[in-house]
């Protein structure tokens, strides 16, 4: 059942989107080449607890930290440690979650560290360009198919393949409710779009096969073929006036520019 939020759910839910869009911006200037992901993760909680809310990952199912940072060909869910350093011209994917009286807010960006290839800025763009079109389809009428088909033809068209074994998702009072949201898909089906709804919305994209693993840690997730991947992700609520992005201090996604110059 897909259950739509109050002004005042939506309103809880801001005040955590704006919390975790704090650590993004937070994070562009922190990470850097030397750094263990452990250290990026005991900031990140740090930065949490000072705002007054509380991490959304640790101990969910189990996973032990605060943000999931996954590296170069890591899609999703990689596990912070002491051990794994970032190095320069790695690209960071960060998970980030935070709960804000019992509601939830997730979002997700992938970091170049220093200067990375041209074709690996691309992958960044267009990752972050599809989550951008398919905020765009967060309004009242739309299908939730449409969500799903934005992010598909976009990065498709661009020579890159769409993660299928994870999908975004419902937010609200738990960090997974309904609907499910895939990132590949026909337009025009499943439910209508309507005020209210809170979506995850988090494409997942990489180089090479859209095939993954999962690492014997039991949380890493891979590409098969161990190409690179880049993970992008806000929280959206639609509303009468069309697409609010909670995790973003506007409210509104970046402005989407044409990939195909490979900036």
């Amino acid at each position: 059942m897909i259950v739509l939020k109050s002004a005042r759910e939506i309103a809880l839910m801001r005040q955590a989107g704006h919390i975790l869009a704090g650590v993004v911006e937070r994070l562009r200037g922190f990470v850097r080449p030397g750094m263990s992901t452990l250290e990026v993760d005991e900031d990140v909680e740090a930065y949490i607890h000072r705002e007054g809310a509380e991490p959304a990952f640790k101990g969910y199912r189990g996973f032990p930290a605060t943000a999931c940072i996954s590296i170069n060909e890591e899609v999703v869910h990689g596990i912070p440690s002491a051990r794994r350093k970032i190095r320069e011209g790695d690209i960071v994917g960060l998970d980030l979650g935070c709960i804000v009286e019992g509601y939830y807010a997730d979002c997700a960006f992938t970091l170049p560290i220093g200067t990375v290839p041209a074709n690996v800025q691309k992958l960044l763009n267009v990752t972050r360009e599809s989550l951008d079109l398919a905020i765009q389809e967060c309004r009242p009428g739309r299908r939730l198919s449409d969500v799903s088909h934005a992010v598909q033809s976009h990065v498709e068209a661009n020579g890159f393949a769409v993660v299928r074994a994870f999908v975004g998702h419902g937010i609200g009072r738990a960090l997974h409710e309904e609907p499910q949201i895939p990132n590949f898909g026909d337009p025009g089906r499943g439910p209508q779009l309507r005020p209210g709804m809170v979506l995850a919305i988090e494409p997942m994209v990489t180089m090479g096969s859209w095939e993954v693993r999962i690492l014997d840690d039991g949380w890493t997730a891979v590409t098969q073929d161990g190409s690179l991947a880049a993970h992008f992700e806000h929280t959206v609520a639609v509303t009468d006036n069309g697409p609010e992005v909670l995790t973003s201090l506007s409210g509104q996604s970046a402005p989407t520019a044409p990939a195909s110059r490979g900036r």
